[in-house]
């Protein structure tokens, strides 16, 4: 079950972070651009093999420190066709290496829309009745609840198959989401705190032997005031903690999100991660050939520093 395996990674390498693989063509080294741009001129498929390189040479210099990937889908449908095989591959080259893979796509819809999500992610496509393929070989994916159960159910009974998992919007990071998110309803409870509810009882049949469940939530690392309220209301559910680095989030606030037993939390780096080999702190020790290096240092750092701010060691 997805939810087992993350927490043993997680116990095992000392490391309750994921590293999100967001990236954007202007990250990317410029020796790695000139040598596909060569070779595939300025198109999407040289973008996309620039990005698919820098991946690789970032998953290399994390995956024995780091329990799991999150790649956003975004990123890579940006480039078309050649940027969803650019994903394709980068999940399953971070699969070989032993990563957990958390698709960030938000995905949701109903019925056979939804199921069709679910399958492409989460489990196999049929192609005959008895001949069916892993589109994408992800072990957990994002998912909206705006619709519902009915844009819920057709993700949780695939989970229920195949043991992967999915993490719901509850919380998110941005500042606009007090727009929806914060409006009280009408039994008093805010919309983030009536997902959270429906999230805990869609997770009740998914329940690992570690305690926590496959139906996971995202509660953003720039609220910490309203993440202490949710894990009241969520102490089996694990959290995928978007929004720490660069968007704002800060280490000393992490504690919240986590239960007493150290777990119950991931927290998510993105651009600090990729882009570490740019940054004040380890640019002038790690030039852009070394870029992978600087990605490990850094996420070293972070390992260390949510440690710290959650009294681990």
């Amino acid at each position: 079950m997805f939810i087992d395996d993350l927490v043993e990674k997680i116990k095992y390498l000392n490391n309750p972070s994921v590293l999100g693989l967001d990236p954007m063509i202007d990250y990317v080294p410029e020796f790695i651009k000139y040598d596909f741009f060569k070779t595939f001129g300025y198109t999407l498929k040289g973008a996309s093999e620039s990005i698919l390189e820098f991946n690789k040479t970032l998953i290399d210099s994390i995956y024995d420190i780091v329990p799991a990937v999150k790649p956003q889908l975004a990123y890579y449908e940006q480039y078309g066709i050649e940027g969803v095989r650019a994903f394709e591959e980068t999940v399953s080259y971070a699969k070989l290496k032993g990563l957990l893979v958390i698709a960030d796509g938000k995905r949701n819809d109903i019925g056979s829309t939804s199921e069709a999500y679910a399958n492409a992610f989460l489990g196999e496509t049929f192609v005959t009745q008895n001949k069916s393929f892993t589109a994408f070989k992800s072990d957990a994916l994002t998912v909206n609840p705006y619709l519902g159960v009915d844009g819920i159910k057709p993700f949780t009974d695939i989970c229920k198959r195949t043991g992967n998992g999915i993490f719901v919007l509850v919380k998110t990071s941005n500042p606009s989401s007090v727009e929806i998110q914060d409006l009280v309803v009408s039994d008093g409870r805010t919309i983030y705190e009536n997902v959270a509810d429906l999230v805990k009882e869609w997770g009740s049949e998914l329940m690992g032997k570690c305690g926590y469940s496959s139906v996971g939530a995202v509660v953003g690392a720039t609220f910490p005031e309203n993440a202490v309220k949710l894990r009241e209301r969520m102490p089996n559910t694990y959290f995928l903690v978007p929004g720490y680095g660069a968007q704002g989030g800060s280490a000393k606030d992490l504690a919240v999100y986590f239960n007493k037993d150290g777990l119950g939390a991931i927290i998510n780096s993105s651009r600090s991660f990729m882009c570490a080999y740019k940054s004040e702190l380890w640019r002038n020790k790690y030039n852009e050939e070394h870029f992978g290096d600087a990605s490990r240092a850094e996420a070293i750092r972070m390992r260390d520093e949510i440690n710290s701010a959650i009294g681990g060691t």
